[in-house]
């Protein structure tokens, strides 16, 4: 009786195709880190206030009267501390002598010229003073 050890089979994986199983579970290992991170990157968006002029021109809209000039601020005093980092400088300017008005307004970060939200808006008020196109000299 002859036992013939070289017969037995072995079962195994060849390297060819461990590799790609290594190939892909790196594949899905990268795909759910890109979605952790563009998570992240979503959840600190939300953490900072939308910043947007509206709210300025919200706020010269709910006058009666309108004085020609310029005007600086910080948009933490109109809208809260989260607004802090925020200045704006709305222009009132007679662009009409039936005392039409353009607001323009232009939020920047504070300490730097990079324009962050700016809108403008035309508004009729009648009760206004005299603006330059009437003559008129005053101030806010």
């Amino acid at each position: 009786m002859k036992i013939n050890l070289l017969k037995k089979s072995r079962r195994a994986f060849s390297l060819l195709e461990v590799m790609v199983a290594v190939g892909i579970f790196f594949m899905g290992v990268f795909a759910i880190l890109g979605v952790i991170s563009s998570g992240l990157e979503n959840a600190r968006r939300l953490q900072r206030p939308m910043v947007d002029a509206g709210a300025l021109a919200a706020d010269v809209c709910a006058t009666n009267q309108l004085v020609e000039g310029q005007w600086p601020g910080n948009l933490g005093d109109l809208l809260g501390h989260d607004y802090d980092g925020y200045d704006y400088t709305e222009t009132i300017t007679e662009v009409m002598t039936n005392k039409l008005f353009r607001a323009d307004f232009k939020i920047t970060l504070s300490g730097s010229d990079q324009v962050v939200s700016q809108a403008s808006v035309l508004l009729w008020r009648p009760l206004s003073p005299a603006g330059s196109l009437d003559g008129g000299t005053t101030g806010r």
